[in-house]
């Protein structure tokens, strides 16, 4: 008999497709569905409507700024946990993961609590003229948030990968540590990071339950489009629910196309390098 590499393959791989085609595949060919029953007239005039423009506008913002955000800090929280041993380090480790165990409405009312103008950290910024809650501030808050594991577990892995002859060979040529971070520590997280990007941008574009309690909600100022589709549900009003929810899944496929092409392309320069 032929030995196979992965016994029951076939078993597996189907099981596999069926999840994936029931799980992901059927609601995303049934929100397809339901825009295309749209005509082209009526779903441009639900998609470019005033309140869906703004809405975009703030989730797109917003979590454009998250994610920025995320990308400085992550990197150093990961650069930290890599590279540094100090007393908490373990603890610090497992609540980078805590975004993921939390419920995401906890996050939203805990992090309204705390910057709420009586909260802890609200009495304090609110004599300075910082408002955090029910304003942009507090959306990009909660977005970061709830995306900051993404770059922290993408990039983490990659650094405690990285031969630290490499930085020694850069040292013994006379390199400076600025140019040994930018010109061969950065070009080897540089596929890592893009994923981290992606991935922490994508789940801004989607966070709804961290983000209704301290954002406010006013429409045409803090209203994301995650809670225009759920208003739109809850006035059955299906079709422009999918239409909406249309403009953020094809906004983040082009997201993912555009960063996997950057990432195959930084591959093939770390790969010659």
């Amino acid at each position: 008999m032929k030995r196979r590499v992965l016994p029951g393959l076939p078993f597996s791989l189907g099981t596999t497709l069926f999840y994936v085609a029931l799980i992901v595949l059927l609601p995303l060919a049934a929100l397809v569905f339901k825009a295309a029953s749209l005509g082209p007239a009526d779903y441009w005039a639900i998609v470019s409507s005033p309140r869906a423009v703004a809405s975009y506008r703030v989730t797109v913002l917003c979590a454009l700024a998250a994610t920025i955000f995320n990308l400085f800090f992550g990197l150093a929280l990961a650069w930290v946990l890599v590279r540094y041993r100090f007393p908490g380090r373990r603890l610090v480790d497992a609540i980078v993961d805590l975004p993921f165990a939390l419920p995401t409405a906890v996050a939203g009312i805990s992090l309204t609590t705390l910057f709420a103008p009586g909260g802890w950290f609200g009495h304090v910024l609110g004599p300075l003229g910082i408002q955090v809650a029910y304003t942009p501030l507090g959306i990009i808050i909660a977005m970061a948030f709830t995306s900051l594991p993404f770059i922290v577990r993408t990039v983490q892995p990659v650094l405690e990968e990285i031969d630290p002859a490499l930085e020694e060979a850069a040292q013994s040529l006379g390199g400076t540590d600025r140019e040994i971070f930018t010109r061969v520590i950065l070009p080897l997280l540089s596929p890592a990071l893009l994923a981290g990007i992606s991935l922490s941008f994508a789940r801004s574009l989607g966070e709804f339950g961290a983000i209704i309690f301290i954002a406010g909600n006013q429409p045409f100022k803090t209203e994301i489009s995650a809670l225009l589709i759920f208003i739109r549900l809850e006035e059955y009003d299906y079709q422009a629910a999918a239409a909406v929810a249309s403009v953020l899944l094809i906004t983040a496929f082009v997201m993912l196309t555009v960063t996997g092409m950057l990432q195959k392309r930084a591959l093939r320069y770390t790969e010659r390098s």
